[in-house]
This record gives structure tokens, sequence and C-alpha cells, in this order.
């Protein structure tokens, strides 16, 4: 079979900016749009559904439909990936999942911003339960075969790292494309009013990630690349199959770990500008922008350290410098922004953070295509798909763990208004959201300890060689 050329590499990593920019809309501007603040009501926002914590007195009407989509999301991930690693597909197990979930994954993004009452209603809270279940289903039947192409089309270990390099920079720019509401919505708002605003940026946004989802399933052929066997294991089976592979239960709590330390930083990043270091919001996006920006700088050495030192060690290091960024977060409120400006501190956390990121944003993906190569190579069934499926899981469960141990510690030290959607945090609230992510960073670190690195790589390159 064919090997992909660089180029089509890049081709392919174009998906992931296409998929990560839906996914980045629905994470920045979900709760934000459906639980404005009073200033931005004050700005012409409409409150489309009841607001506050009407839902045992701890729980919003959102947050309800947020957790129950969640978990038709979790029961999803298995089916999808079993479909597809069954599939019997002439045009292969995996491109036409993605081709066929592009223009409704796009379609469904912007319809959800779209509620039909401009006033609290019974009608919008249908409508977003809906539409953000559609978005997860459609997410889902792209996201899983993609994924499992990153085993699949990365034959050889440069491949697989040059592939995981190019979609972890395509997932930044993506999730950087998602915030540019912020700049064009108050441009347009004059004009359009507040949620057209926000709608129009929402609608060119999803155009392009649909040309961009969609260029992967025209310009590469599966079955030039891939000559696998569909899998006969029914989705039970195969998901039991699949956690009873010892390393991989490993890297998956290493990974939920992974999930929420990361999830802490991109959830805690503003109220640390604001609550710790006395700083404008607008500090937010240039701390992640230069951060992000830093860390694709290390993304052409990653590959070269991991010939050098292997990914587990790789991996651990990230966790610990990580881990490293926020001691430095948790003591702001400690030692204070008079002895040293809050500026420094976001800097600082930015040129520590940025190497661990490029770390954390690689190799994992590598590794869970070895994993997936070798327990192919043991047991004879290609489950590529569920073993992604089983990372999503574990990526999905880490970011829901994260906002529950946000808001949780955020608040403590606050009288919060349980009719307000507004969310005070302190700053004993974040000094301990600091420190917690360390012990989660450090944890995780703990856990990849006990993967067995030389065992999996030993495996494929015995089967290689065969």
């Amino acid at each position: 079979m064919k090997r992909l050329s660089k180029r089509q590499m890049r081709i392919f990593a174009v998906g992931q900016l296409g998929w990560s920019t839906l996914s980045g809309i629905i994470s920045a501007w979900f709760v934000t749009f459906y639980l404005p603040t009073q200033v931005d009501i004050d700005g012409g926002a409409i409150q489309y559904i009841v607001p506050g914590l009407v839902i045992g007195g701890f729980l919003t009407v959102l947050g309800l439909i947020t957790a129950l989509s969640r978990i038709f999301d979790a029961v999803t991930d298995p089916w999808i990936a079993s479909l597809s690693d069954r599939s019997k597909n002439p045009r292969g197990r995996r491109i036409p999942f993605m081709q066929y979930a592009a223009i409704p994954l796009s379609v469904v993004t912007v319809l959800l911003f779209c509620a039909p009452v401009n006033m609290i209603s019974g009608w919008n809270v249908a409508w977003i339960s809906v539409f953000i279940v559609l978005f997860y289903l459609f997410m889902t039947m792209y996201c899983t075969p993609y994924n499992a192409l990153i085993s699949e089309f990365g034959k050889t270990q440069d491949d697989r790292m040059y592939i995981s390099t190019a979609i972890s920079l395509t997932f930044f720019a993506g999730t950087m494309l998602a915030y540019t509401p912020f700049v064009f919505a108050g441009m347009l708002r004059g004009s359009v009013g507040f949620a057209w605003s926000y709608r129009i940026c929402f609608i060119v946004l999803a155009v392009i990630s649909c040309i961009c989802m969609l260029i992967p399933t025209f310009f590469l052929k599966e079955k030039e690349f891939v000559d696998t066997k569909p899998s006969e294991v029914n989705m039970l089976k195969s998901l039991g199959a699949t956690f009873k592979n010892k390393n991989f239960r490993t890297f998956v709590g290493s990974d939920i770990m992974y999930w929420v330390g990361l999830t802490l930083f991109q959830t805690g990043l503003p109220f640390f500008v604001k609550v710790s270091m006395k700083l404008d919001e607008s500090f937010t996006m240039y701390f992640l922008g230069g951060m992000t920006v830093l860390s694709a700088c290390f993304y052409p050495f990653v590959s070269k350290l991991v010939k050098k030192f292997g990914k587990k060690k790789l991996v651990i290091t990230g966790f610990l410098g990580l881990a490293l960024a926020y001691v430095i977060a948790g003591l702001i409120g400690i030692i204070g922004v008079t002895v040293i400006p809050g500026v420094v501190y976001g800097v600082l956390i930015c040129l520590i953070a940025a190497f661990p990121m490029a770390l954390l944003g690689i190799i994992p993906q590598s590794i869970v295509a070895d994993v997936a190569e070798a327990d192919g190579y043991e047991t004879g069934e290609n489950r590529e798909g569920m073993f992604f499926a089983a990372r999503t899981f574990a990526m999905k469960f880490g970011q829901s763990l994260a906002m529950l141990v946000f808001t949780s510690l955020a608040i403590i030290g606050t009288t919060q208004n349980e009719s307000s959607n507004d969310i005070t945090a302190s700053v004993t609230g974040m000094i301990l959201v600091g420190f917690v992510a360390v012990a989660f960073c450090t944890l995780g670190a703990i856990l990849l300890g006990f993967y067995n690195e030389k065992k999996i790589m030993a495996t494929i390159e015995k089967n290689k060689q065969q």
C-alpha cells in the first residue's frame, strides 16, 4: 500500500482545522451566548432561557441540557467507532463517515445559536436540546473515523509524528479562529444587533470549517493507503476488548489527567487574568495567542526529541512542565501583584507552559496509534476506531471533571447570586484551582510511568519485519 506524502499529510490535517473550529465555537460561545451576564444584557443580549441556578439550586437549565447531551455523546462514541471499524464500504471504513458528517455538522453548529423565540421560552429549551445532541452526533461521526486514520495513514513512526504535529497545529489554529468573534462581532453589533453579530461570524466560520472538513475526503482515497479487514466484533465486545489492553488503560488514566489540566488552564486563564493578576480581560487573548505561537515554534523539534528520548519520557516531562506553570498561577494570589506585576506573571506562565503544551499536543495521539497497531498485531482485530473513541471519551470526561472542579473551587470565599449568570471567582478560589491542577498534572505523570512503551514498540517492530 502507498504511504502518504508530506503534502497529503498536510491535506489530512486540514480536516482537523475544520472540526476544531466548530468545536471551539461551542466551547467558547455556547454558554456565553445563552447565559449572558448583566453587562451583555445591558449591551443588547437576549435571554432565551431561564437564568440562574434553578435546577435543584445548583444547576442551570443550560447546565442540565449540557450534562444530558454529554451522556448521549458518551454512548455515541463507541457506537460510531464500532460502525466505522466494521464498515465494508468500497471507498473505505473512515472517509465516507467523514464526508456524510461534514455538512450537517456545520449547519447544526449555526442552527444551535438560532433559538426561535426572542425571549425566555420553553421552545428555546427544546431547540437547544435537539441541536446540541445533533451537534455531538455529527461531531462524533466525523472525529472518530478521522482520528482512527492517524494510525492507518501513519505507517511509520516518522509519519505518525508528522501527522500528529500537523493536526496539533491545525487544532490550535481552529481554536484561535473560534475566538475571532471577540473582535468581529463587536464591529458588526451596531448594524445587526447583539445576536446576529455573533451568528454572522458563526456562519462564516461554519462555511470555512465545512470546506476544510471536506478537503481530505475528496483529495485522499482511503483504499490507496489502507488495506484493513473490517472488524467482525460488535460494539460491546470491541469496547471491552479495547479496555482489556493494560497499556491502553494506563494511558487513558493518564490522559484524563491531561485533559483536566488543559481544561483548567483554558477555563481558568480569564479568571487568573482578571482576579489574580488584576488585568483587563483582553490580556487573556494576548497571553493565549503568545503561548500558542511560542508553542508552535517548538513543534519542529518534538519529532527529533522523540527519536532520542522516546514518547513516554517526553509526555511525563510535559506533565511536570505544565504543573510548574500552575505553581506560578497559584502563587500569584499568595505573593500578590504589588511585588511582581500581573503582566510578568502572565508572561512567565506562557513561557513555561509553551513547551509542555507542544509535547502534550503532539505525542499522545501518536501513542494511541502505537497501542492500536500493537493490539491489532496481537489480537488480529483492527479496532483503531474504538481505541480513538475511547481516547475521545477520556477527553470529554476530563473536560467535564475540570469544569466541575473549576466551578466548585473558583467561587470559594464569595457569595454567589443564584438568580444571576455571572460567575464570581475569588483570589482564594484561584489559588486552590492552581494547586489542584498541579496535583492532577503530577498524577498524570505518575500514571504514565506504568505505561510499557518498550513492549508496545517491540511488538510493532517485530511485526513490521515479518
